[in-house]
């Protein structure tokens, strides 16, 4: 490994939790992630972060719940971001952005992390798994990443 890569790798900042597949489950991540970046010194990325992990942790909670299976939330820091990944144990069911009806309760979550983030994905595995990830800038709006 060459120094560069190591240098790297020593500079990231990784969290993960487990949590079961409830609302209770979901609101915890929500305030863990929060502790965390406070803990890490990102207050100033923790309003969005906190936003777009209880909207994931929610929809795993929700839509990726499977009886006795968990969800699992992870963040890695690096210097210009901050990256949110939240596991459930539905990889048959692909979160997708939808407009919802003018009087629809629900449905606007992703639109909410499509604002919020840099980019959002989903990635698929290993079986029976998914992941769907969101990317938060670290580097304040004018200046440039190093």
């Amino acid at each position: 490994m060459n120094d560069e890569v190591s240098q790297l790798l020593a500079s990231v900042r990784q969290f993960g939790i487990q949590l079961s597949a409830t609302p209770r489950g979901a609101r915890l991540a929500r305030l863990l992630a929060v502790e965390q970046l406070r803990t890490w010194g990102l207050n100033a990325v923790a309003e969005e972060a906190a936003q777009i992990i209880a909207e994931l942790a929610n929809n795993a909670a929700t839509h990726g719940q499977v009886s006795g299976r968990d969800f699992q939330v992870e963040m890695f820091a690096l210097s210009d971001v901050l990256r949110i990944e939240v596991t459930d144990t539905r990889g048959d069911r692909i979160p997708h952005m939808c407009l919802p009806g003018g009087a629809a309760e629900s449905g606007r979550g992703l639109l909410l992390v499509d604002a919020l983030a840099r980019q959002w994905g989903v990635r698929q595995g290993p079986t029976p798994r998914k992941t769907v990830w969101a990317e938060v800038d670290l580097t304040p709006p004018g200046q440039a990443s190093t």
